[in-house]
């Protein structure tokens, strides 16, 4: 089964180094499980080494020119990205670029133009009459001299700006004889513009030099796949015709994946329809179901997760995800999945048959800050998706709305179990898995054996999960065949009654032992009752209870402080 990560988040250091990062990690990535990489977008922003990427200058500049006070990128030079490109596909690896065609920043000089505001609240109402304006809209590139592309932009390649240089007036202006792509989203009016200099792809010109950019880049780096950025705000019917010119480079279809951020499962329809379904999308939808679970104290009915998503309408569309470095703390996006429900929410898009789900870098291996460190249990649902799932999957509704629970069938079956509440079981009758031993890989001491009649008990820990496989499968990692469990970090960002290997309370699911010796002499208290405290004695053992509600979930003292104590 497909597995994509995306391998970058918003805040990683200015070193230069994340494309040989990539080039180091590329073979151990296909061992784990992973057959997609997104790496961020690899051409020069308009602030240099500081750039993510989508600060957009030059995209003929891999980071080999000394434009924008640097010759490298924020990731790398130029040939350390073709290298980290190579060692991904020499790993048979997909590589995912991430194409930013709406904008443009950073230009080399003005040029003086007509032009009108428009409100930002309805992009299609002008605010006064159309003036004189002084606006950062040609783009030379110098540096490069032509090399690759003699193409230059000027204001006719663009729809419009956000800055006049002759008043230091930040309004929205769209510039004479133009007006703003229709076949966009209609929030606001008119989504058109997002930042910077707004390309216009009514311009034939524009269109040919995209295409010639593509075929450049698909030559150059040997990229076979593609994020498309920001999809809502570029006309629906361009990327069609990019994406077939993509794929007579590439002599195949090409995947690609578009990200059109809204919460409405309708719109994600609409522009499926409207692009001709030549893209997946991300479900951000689901995004933000697994958000609302999480802060909803056990209140969310996980029956009812799926419902109203692109998973939901038209799975094969979907790309399924848990976070990204929009959605991460501080960004512009930010809606945070809870830590604490990070395991289940994997779960639910890495171990059922989503088509190609996507796992986030901050999540797999920690935020460069240390705010949140590595989700538990992650690299093993990516090893047990590639090598053990099958496509055959039954679900066990129940009438309990905090519990989800499925078997994943055929030679190497999977149990997975899931609460947000407190500690639950279930019962299966399954003749197909009758004598088998399951162990359960979030707490490797529990094992459960299906009797000769396909009977057996599963059950899961308050506010976590459990992923059962068999006796067999899990003696592979013995054999060296599975990649060394996932790390649970010495002093994980929260604790909740299933974020680490336990002493599991069958006949007392109101409480949870846990001895971890880098909890030593640390005070927890419970975020939904914080007048509970739990102090973890000299070997690190700390008794954690539910309490009233449906869950304890318990961080440090001294992050409760820091936030604090709200």
């Amino acid at each position: 089964m497909e597995t994509m990560l995306q391998f970058f988040e918003w805040n990683l250091p200015d070193d230069s180094q994340l494309w040989n990062q990539v080039k180091e990690a590329a073979q151990g990535l296909r061992e784990a499980g992973f057959t997609k990489v997104w790496l961020p977008p690899a051409y020069k922003g308009q602030a240099g080494r500081t750039d993510t990427g989508y600060g957009v200058y030059d995209m003929y500049d891999l980071g080999e020119f000394n434009a924008k006070g640097t010759v490298k990128t924020k990731y790398g030079a130029r040939q350390e990205y073709l290298d980290a490109v190579n060692a991904l596909r020499n790993a048979k690896i997909d590589v995912v670029a991430d194409i930013v065609f709406n904008h443009r920043m950073g230009s080399d000089a003005t040029e003086t133009i007509q032009a009108t505001n428009m409100n930002w609240q309805n992009r299609n109402e002008p605010m006064g009459q159309q003036h004189q304006v002084e606006v950062w809209t040609k783009y030379t590139f110098p540096e490069r001299n032509n090399k690759y592309s003699s193409f230059t932009w000027d204001w006719n390649d663009f729809t419009g700006t956000d800055y006049d240089q002759s008043t230091g007036d930040k309004n929205l202006l769209q510039f004479e004889g133009k007006s703003w792509n229709e076949n966009v989203s209609r929030e606001q009016g008119n989504f058109d513009f997002i930042m910077g200099d707004d390309v216009d792809f009514n311009e034939k010109e524009v269109v040919e030099e995209l295409c010639n950019w593509g075929r450049w880049y698909v030559q150059t780096a040997r990229i076979n796949a593609f994020r498309l950025d920001a999809v809502k705000s570029i006309d629906s019917t361009f990327f069609p015709g990019w994406l077939k010119a993509m794929e007579k480079e590439l002599g195949k279809p090409a995947y690609a994946v578009g990200e059109f951020w809204t919460q409405y499962v309708q719109e994600l329809d609409q522009y499926l329809e409207d692009c001709g379904h030549s893209m997946a999308l991300f479900d951000v939808p689901l995004h933000y179901h697994f958000m609302q679970a999480g802060q909803s104290n056990g209140g969310y009915d996980l029956r009812t997760i799926w419902r109203d998503t692109l998973t939901d309408h038209q799975p094969g569309y979907a790309c399924a995800f848990v976070d990204n470095h929009d959605t991460q703390p501080g960004q512009a996006l930010e809606s945070w999945v809870p830590n604490w429900f990070k395991p289940q929410a994997y779960a639910m898009i890495l171990l059922r048959s989503q088509p190609c789900p996507c796992v986030f870098y901050g999540d797999l291996y920690g935020m460069k800050d240390g705010s949140n460190g590595p989700v538990p249990f992650l690299w093993d649902m990516v090893w047990i998706r590639r090598n053990l799932l099958s496509n055959v999957l039954t679900d066990y509704w129940t009438d309990d709305p905090q519990m989800l629970a499925w078997l994943v069938r055929g030679e190497h079956p999977v149990f997975v179990i899931l609460t947000e509440g407190d500690w639950k079981q279930y019962t299966v009758q399954e003749p197909d898995i009758a004598g088998r031993t399951f162990v359960d890989i979030t707490d490797p001491d529990h094992k459960v054996t299906v009797n000769e009649n396909g009977e057996g008990t599963f059950t899961c820990r308050p506010g976590s999960l459990g992923i059962y496989v068999t006796e067999e499968d899990w003696a592979r990692r013995g054999e060296g065949q599975i990649p060394l469990m996932s790390p649970v970090p010495a002093q994980a960002a929260e604790v909740t009654g299933g974020s680490q290997a336990g002493e599991r309370e069958e006949t007392d699911p109101e409480r949870f032992v846990l001895s971890e010796p880098s909890m030593a002499g640390q005070v927890f208290v419970d975020i939904t009752d914080p007048g509970r405290r739990v102090v973890a004695d000299e070997s690190g053992e700390a008794v954690f209870e539910r309490g009233d509600g449906p869950a304890g979930v318990f961080v440090t003292e001294e992050q409760w402080n820091r936030f604090g104590g709200q």
